[in-house]
């Protein structure tokens, strides 16, 4: 009797059933971030004709007498006429809300207004149905007292340098008292920050002084790699004339031994071929002749540097200045003699 009864209501509302798309069953605008659906907050729920067909990505609470009893899947659904109805719709989608500009006072007493936006997800239609009354209200609530909390922990300066942490501690402190609702809070993005004139205006001087500042030392770090450069120049200017003076000495000294040996040399051989022109016959005369003649020039070059003159007694006897000479020279002549018998002598008691 009672399939019977059942039936014939479904003929009776056979053109109902026809039109079972929720989409056909009501007519309910879909503009607006909510967190609970449109037609959940206004009343306007679907009609249940027995056949439902449930959009993707939503989720219909279904009571039964008053009584909670089932949660109805994307797709063909049956439900009993009368007994039955859809209470709640929620979807599941992530939605953005908006949360209003608020003031908030940062930890160096700094008075800011700020806004944002909350991105969050119906985890659970069951809780986020008979959890609480307005899930969107309460989640914007958390959020604003959330944000000012948070705000109240770090100064204006790291308020710009923390952007992503303050998010990501708003974003945790919501999703701990928004557990027991079966939303899940996804993200929280800080949209705008306005600060007062004045401070603008502080700010402002600040950036203007940094850049002065950086202008400032960039100058004086130039201004000091110049001066390195150039001292350093020097350096390797100095370094570079005192070795070319370093090698010109060098050179000079070695040129000038190379002099001297080389006219050590040529003297040697002149001595050599005085004493053999001396060895023989008429060595005597010619060597005789030699001091006369340096005797004869050296009186001529007399008193050309000073006026005062040294004179030996006998300055006209030539002939006598000579004879002392060779005498000299027959002296020396005598010991070299002598010194070169003993040496030899010496050597040959050495090999003995």
């Amino acid at each position: 009797m009672a399939m019977k009864s059942s039936l014939m209501l479904l003929s009776r509302h056979s053109k109902l059933a026809l039109r079972g798309h929720p989409a056909m069953v009501y007519n309910l605008p879909v503009s607006g971030p909510l967190l609970v659906s449109h037609r959940a907050k206004s009343g306007s729920t679907p009609i249940n004709v027995g056949v439902m067909f449930v959009p993707q990505q939503e989720a219909w609470v279904v009571e039964r007498m008053g009584k909670y009893n089932a949660i109805l899947e994307p797709g063909l659904n049956f439900l009993i006429p009368i007994l039955d109805k859809v209470k709640y719709v929620q979807s599941l989608k992530e939605i953005a809300i908006d949360i209003p500009q608020q003031s908030a006072i940062s930890m160096d007493n700094v008075a800011i207004n700020i806004d944002g936006v909350l991105y969050l997800r119906i985890m659970d239609p069951y809780k986020s149905s008979y959890g609480i009354e307005d899930p969107e209200f309460a989640i914007t609530q958390l959020a604003q007292t959330t944000m000012r909390s948070e705000i109240g922990k770090i100064s204006l300066d790291g308020l710009f340098k923390e952007r992503e942490n303050l998010n990501i501690n708003i974003v945790h402190a919501i999703n701990i008292a928004s557990e027991a609702w079966g939303i899940q809070c996804m993200r929280y993005e800080i949209r705008d920050i306005k600060l007062p004139e004045r401070i603008q205006e502080a700010m402002q001087m600040q950036v203007e002084a940094e850049r002065k500042k950086r202008a400032n030392v960039l100058e004086s770090e130039g201004i000091k790699a110049s001066e390195i450069n150039i001292a350093e120049g020097k350096k390797q200017a100095t370094i570079l004339q005192s070795e070319a003076e370093k090698a010109q000495l060098i050179n000079s000294a070695t040129g000038a031994a190379e002099a001297v040996v080389v006219a050590g040399e040529a003297r040697a051989k002149s001595i050599k071929a005085v004493a053999e022109a001396l060895g023989t016959k008429q060595g005597a005369s010619a060597a005789s002749l030699a001091v006369a003649e340096n005797y004869v020039k050296a009186f001529g070059n007399l008193a050309k540097s000073s006026n005062t003159l040294l004179l030996p007694a006998n300055v006209g006897d030539v002939t006598g200045m000579v004879s002392q000479a060779l005498a000299i020279y027959k002296k020396l002549d005598t010991e070299v003699v002598k010194e070169v018998f003993e040496d030899k002598s010496t050597d040959d008691s050495e090999r003995l």
